[in-house]
């Protein structure tokens, strides 16, 4: 009975760091790039931009994302509850502008289904969704209409927040998670699973599928949710490397909140979705619905980092009071596992994210994360469309 319960403890944590390792170290390499096969010139498109109080950053959005985007695709805002100028300034910098006043239902995913009403009078082929402080190059753009349009499928950017080396180690850390997260992890499930998530800026869908899409309403992660629900429907997003959405990162302080929301709608909606697919999978006999779904339960990184010292701790008092060593080191293993993996993702990608006195940092990242997962537990996800701050 002891070593049932012992082998229990160890099972999540030797699971998940090893999902996890395996995921980091299948991505390291770039994923081949197919050729274009129309360069998106025959196939009409909209970007639409979501924006809840942009008033100080939308011209530049506007302007920027307008010249990149001349001859490819039309610009959509769509002004979402805001008690600022806004729509006013949307519309004065050439793009296309409809508002939205709705107090009580709030959230993204609102603000796209707004938009879907009003392209359904003429819809384009593609419509891709860039956040309001984002920017893509021309060739991201192009690369991305090109997938969904020829490939019938939703396509994914990279999506990256540009690093600062000289921001504090904090906020170096979270931007190497990002970048883990975003770029190595979904290269990786790309290959193990054939599929990756919808991060909610820098992705194109074809109309066909966004017409029918559940775009999330209030959920902080609508993002996650749609590609999860498009991919078991057989419409797997892919991964376009050759296009990369960037934003700059936010202050400490907002790194945090910000980290709240996205990490409390991940664990909130990811876990109990990546559950269930394990079952299914296992039944099936699946191995890349297997790993989609191992993927979608692996936590984020300083999550993952707490429940195997968790372990650790349980399993090592256990050993020290005479019972069995063996479940121990399998966690410490899978654990040692994934820090190396991590180690070859900094070395591969992540030394423009993260300084190395900043990676050594990371036992204090875990901790200085540690209140919001108790907020986590009292309260229940962050439910709100806050706009981040971020360091320009």
């Amino acid at each position: 009975m002891l070593e049932l319960i012992l082998a229990i403890i160890a099972a999540p944590p030797v699971i998940l760091s090893t999902g996890f390792a395996v995921e980091v170290l299948a991505g390291l390499r770039p994923l081949a790039i197919p050729p274009a096969a129309s360069n998106g010139a025959w196939a009409s498109a909209v970007i639409v931009i979501p924006a809840h109080e942009e008033e100080a950053s939308i011209a530049a959005t506007i302007a920027e994302l307008g010249a990149e985007a001349a001859g490819l695709a039309q610009l959509l805002v769509v002004a979402d509850n805001c008690s600022d100028g806004t729509a006013e300034i949307a519309a004065a910098g050439g793009a296309r502008t409809i508002v939205r006043t709705n107090p009580t239902f709030r959230g993204k995913g609102y603000a796209l289904a707004f938009a879907r009403d009003e392209l359904a009078r003429m819809p384009p082929d593609v419509v891709l969704v860039v956040d309001a402080d984002c920017r893509i190059d021309r060739q991201g753009l192009t690369a991305l209409i090109d997938a969904a349009a020829t490939r019938a499928c939703p396509a994914q950017a990279v999506n990256l927040l540009r690093p600062d080396l000289t921001a504090a180690p904090f906020v170096q850390v979270s931007n190497f998670a990002f970048m883990l997260r975003n770029l190595i992890r979904q290269r990786g499930l790309q290959r193990l699973a054939g599929r990756v998530h919808l991060t909610g800026t820098g992705m194109a869908l074809p109309w066909k599928l966004f017409e029918q899409a559940d775009l999330g309403g209030a959920s902080i992660v609508e993002d996650l949710n749609l590609g999860v629900s498009l991919a078991e429907q057989g419409h797997a997003a892919v991964l376009i490397e050759q296009a990369t959405v960037w934003s700059s990162a936010a202050s400490a302080q907002d790194t945090l909140q910000q980290r709240a929301r996205w990490e409390g709608g991940f664990l909130t909606n990811a876990l109990p979705a990546g559950l269930r697919g394990l079952w299914r999978n296992v039944v099936q006999f699946d191995g890349r619905g297997l790993a989609a779904a191992i993927d979608l339960c692996i936590p984020p990184l300083a999550v993952l980092g707490l429940v195997d010292g968790v372990a650790l701790i349980l399993l090592g008092l256990a050993g020290a009071a005479g019972a069995g060593s063996g479940a121990f080191f399998a966690v410490l293993s899978a654990s040692v596992a994934a820090g190396i993996a991590i180690l070859l993702a900094w070395l591969r990608e992540g030394r423009a994210f993260a300084s190395g006195s900043a990676l050594v940092r990371i036992p204090i990242y875990v901790a200085r994360k540690l209140p919001i997962y108790v907020r986590l537990l009292v309260r229940g996800a962050p439910r709100d469309w806050v706009r981040t701050d971020r360091i320009q």
